[in-house]
């Protein structure tokens, strides 16, 4: 480990020029005590570190100094692809590695090029997970990545809607989406899909398994996504929207209530619209409506009109009575 973090120390003074030690220890996370013996260390094997006091001082190489250690190992190539992610990088327990991988890939790139990917690095951040939620916890997600990674069978609990399952699994890859982890494994010769968070225990079998032929995660997962939500849209509502409420609706059912408004009917004079919108069962689509409060009204079907308006009954009641 500690050669480890020498090389990245060396890499971030050749990247980046002149750094304190409290930058350095920061980059590194270890304290700056660490940083002093480190720097000692590099000093004593050769590399030519140069440091200077008061406020423009710091670290940094002599001039003209490059090192060429910069192959990558295979743990660090792999990690490239999740170079726009430090988070889930974080999470499936390559952050380390993608850190050293980035410095490395910086390091070999000529000075323009180098300049050029730290502006772009400085400049935009992909955040993953959507405002007002809090991230899942993901506590298997470490071992279930490694399984994916050297294809083992494990043996797992798993918490689904309508009870629990005992399951050995194949996975055969990890999909971040909206800021939640699924799987995509082979279980019972079905591929499935299952929400990380809801593991309750995982465990290798130490059998490993043979990957099926072809089998491309990507196009999976576009099928898998659009069966899912065709099936989870199961009728139709018409509803009409205030000025306000044209402006949640997108907010409160994302494409759905885009797509709407894209349909919608002429305004009338108080600016309100109808719209025909795409919904899930009844159940589900009366507690969607509900976050609309006075911005909507329900127009149809009836049996999710009479859903909607009983509800408000039975919130009207509950309110009047606490008075």
């Amino acid at each position: 480990m500690r050669a480890d973090r020498l090389l990245s120390l060396l890499l971030l003074l050749q990247n980046r020029g002149r750094m304190t030690a409290p930058e350095l220890a920061a980059e590194l996370e270890v304290s700056v005590r660490t940083v002093y013996r480190d720097i000692e260390a590099l000093g004593a094997s050769g590399v030519p570190v140069r440091a200077a006091r008061g406020p423009e001082g710091g670290y940094r190489l002599m001039e003209g100094y490059r090192t060429r250690l910069t192959g990558l190992t295979d743990a660090e190539a792999g990690s490239l692809v999740l170079a726009g992610l430090p988070g889930p990088a974080r999470d499936l327990g390559l952050g380390a590695v993608l850190a050293s991988a980035q410095l490395k890939m910086e390091a070999s790139l000529p000075g323009e090029l180098a300049d050029q990917a730290r502006r772009v690095r400085e400049r935009f951040h992909l955040d993953a997970p959507a405002w007002f939620r809090d991230a899942d916890p993901v506590p298997y997600l470490e071992p279930i990545a490694r399984a994916v990674w050297e294809r083992r069978v494990l043996r797992t609990h798993y918490r689904r809607w309508r009870g629990e399952v005992h399951r050995e699994v194949r996975p055969l890859g990890l999909v971040l989406k909206g800021g939640i982890w699924y799987l995509v494994a082979l279980a019972d010769d079905a591929v499935r899909t299952y929400r990380v968070s809801r593991f309750q225990a995982v465990a290798e079998t130490g059998e490993g398994f043979t990957r099926p032929a072809g089998f491309d995660l990507a196009a999976y997962w576009t099928k898998s996504s659009r069966r899912m939500e065709a099936a989870m849209r199961q009728g139709t509502a018409r509803v009409r929207l205030s000025p306000r409420g044209q402006k949640l609706l997108p907010m409160q059912f994302g494409a759905a209530g885009a797509r709407a408004l894209a349909d919608a009917g002429p305004a009338d004079g108080r600016g309100w619209v109808e719209v025909e919108l795409a919904v899930e069962s009844e159940a589900v689509a009366t507690g969607d409506l509900l976050r609309l409060g006075v911005e909507a009204e329900v127009l149809g079907p009836a049996g999710l009109r009479e859903a909607v308006a009983t509800a408000v009954g039975v919130l009207a009641d509950r309110y009047a009575s606490e008075r």
